[in-house]
């Protein structure tokens, strides 16, 4: 007989999970046993709960789904950040948790890890249950399952831990295939919204597209994006969130769409344009840098993963976004003004030059050579701070993947992230990941887990002594922090095993020896920490900060 934790485990399966990320404890100890049954899933032990759960978020980015597995309260509440940020993100996680025991006899009634309700009310999900009945656990986590896909957000399971290893008729024999109703949309609605979409930029005299990451799911709408840019040689642009949702090595791509830090020229065309069509955007002070962007909503398509909205007055519910975008490319005419226009306007780039023998490291280098090592076969992923604006100037070939995080913005997010990622990516691509010194202090130790399970990325320690994302949004002392010897510290989590690869880079030379070796070694997790000025920094992130400082400082409205 099939038992609770074994079909749990075959559902995983079905909808794609071949990783989940866990930390034992004793409440979801036989839990992890049954799990374990299930011979094509594998676990991934972390150090903490925090990291598995951002492990699960890089992993979900991947593969579309991810799952970790914690103990009741102690870990619920230690995974509860990184939940919340695949909420922000629109990542469907499946939480499980391993909860105490049903039917305690009031003499033993008293429990540890008590239980508390912040855990329950106040992480970041879109549907919670609890398994106290064996007969309603098929029911329960199949309908829990299915909200973590149809909202891609994620959703958290309690099971007992005495009920974990139990076995029900319902879970016998082969399990009924997992089956998804997907939101159907309303084809008269759907014919509404086309009809004043289509007119609306038909008459505009230049019209362009911007797309963003709520194209990734459901639905997976980037194909249809790129149909209409090419049904109406419309120029694209993407959200800073959205980099690589569309091929940049397309003929009418004009970059990163991010105000007064915008890739070269773009801001200009998408701010003059008299229609701008938005797929999949967020809207936020980050995205806007501070509220600063030159739009007006009379001008705007903005199509939601349900919702059209047109010049910010007609709106047309239960409108699929991918079967909006399909339908809109059949109706629309060419027009290429936009972008005849930026090129026009366009100079490219001077190229970043070399540095002088022995002169010290600068950023804008590092990621000059980051640029020489993209390929298809390569994903990149960048913390929270400069390497975000850094990140968005790399021109990403035609299967080059990428991701940060950019609406949770959570520093430490990306070491949990990277082994996610790199597991979900195994064999497939190689992972390179910039991180900030500050950044990697909050949850350095889960690299021990990417070299326990043979993972290769490439990390990029940025090594500049703070928090410098936050001194230019505000300084003080507290974003000063203790230098550690990052390098050093990941032999120590190697142990002496001959399974990892460091190097200091303080000069060009010195990074480009360090990126030879890097390159070289492809069985084993490289790690190059890189020395450069606490100022340096982009002057993208300059603009931006000082945005957003002035956004933080407005006066309050009077009450």
């Amino acid at each position: 007989m099939t038992t609770l934790g074994q079909h749990l485990a075959s559902r995983l399966v079905e909808l794609g999970v071949e990783d989940f990320f866990a930390v034992p404890g004793d409440y979801n100890l036989v839990l992890l046993d049954q799990l374990l049954k299930e011979p094509r899933l594998n676990m991934i032990n972390t150090c903490n709960e925090l990291n598995a759960g951002y492990a699960a978020d890089g992993y979900a980015r991947a593969r579309g789904v991810g799952c970790v597995c914690v103990t009741f309260t102690v870990g619920g509440l230690s995974v509860i950040n990184a939940i919340a940020g695949a909420y922000s993100e629109n990542l469907p996680v499946i939480c499980i948790v391993g909860d105490e025991g049903v039917q305690r006899s009031y003499m033993y009634a008293g429990k540890h890890h008590p239980a508390c309700t912040l855990q329950l009310h106040m992480l970041g999900i879109v549907l919670q249950t609890q398994i106290v009945h064996i007969e309603d656990a098929y029911g329960l986590m199949d309908s829990a399952v299915a909200a973590a896909m149809r909202n891609s957000k994620p959703v958290y399971i309690s099971i007992c831990c005495n009920m974990a290893g139990e076995v029900h008729p319902s879970f016998g024999g082969d399990p009924v295939p997992f089956a998804l109703t997907p939101k159907v949309t309303n084809e008269r609605s759907l014919e509404a919204a086309v009809k004043y979409a289509s007119e609306f930029l038909n008459k505009a005299v230049k019209p362009v597209l911007v797309g963003g990451v709520k194209m990734r799911w459901p639905g997976k709408a980037q194909d249809a994006f790129l149909k209409l840019s090419e049904a109406g040689h419309y120029p694209v642009a993407m959200q800073p969130s959205a980099k690589g949702f569309f091929p940049e090595s397309h003929n009418r791509f004009l970059g990163t769409y991010w105000g007064q830090v915008s890739s070269p020229y773009c801001s200009e065309v998408v701010e003059s344009c008299d229609a701008y069509l938005f797929a999949g955007a967020i809207h936020n002070d980050y995205s806007s840098v501070g509220y600063s962007l030159l739009l007006k909503t009379e001008k705007m398509i903005d199509v939601g993963l349900f919702r059209v909205t047109i010049g910010g007055r007609h709106t047309f519910g239960c409108v699929n976004m991918r079967d909006f975008l399909a339908a809109l490319a059949k109706a629309v005419k060419p027009n290429s003004t936009a972008w005849d226009n930026f090129q026009r306007m366009y100079v490219p780039s001077a190229q970043v030059p070399s540095s002088e023998p022995g002169s010290p490291l600068r950023t804008n280098i590092i990621f000059k050579h980051i640029q020489e090592m993209l390929s298809s076969e390569t994903a990149v992923l960048v913390e929270t701070g400069d390497s975000w604006f850094n990140g968005q100037k790399l021109k990403l070939p035609d299967g080059c993947l990428y991701e940060f995080q950019m609406q949770f913005g959570s520093i430490g997010w990306s070491v949990g992230a990277t082994l996610g990622y790199a597991q979900a990516l195994k064999g497939k691509k190689r992972v390179i990941a910039s991180i900030g010194d500050g950044s990697f202090q909050v949850t350095a130790q889960d690299v021990s887990t990417m070299i326990r399970y043979g993972l290769n990325p490439i990390i990029f320690l940025i090594n500049n002594g703070g928090y410098t994302i936050e001194v230019e949004i505000h300084d003080g002392p507290y974003n000063n922090i203790q230098g550690w010897d990052y390098s050093g510290l990941v032999q120590c989590f190697d142990n002496h095993q001959g399974n990892v690869y460091s190097a200091k880079a303080k000069t060009e030379d010195q990074l480009l020896q360090a990126i030879a070796t890097a390159n070289e070694t492809t069985d084993k997790l490289c790690f190059i920490e890189c020395f450069v000025h606490r100022d340096d920094c982009s002057k993208e992130l300059l603009e931006w900060g000082s945005r957003v400082a002035s956004a933080n400082s407005r006066p309050p409205n009077p009450q």
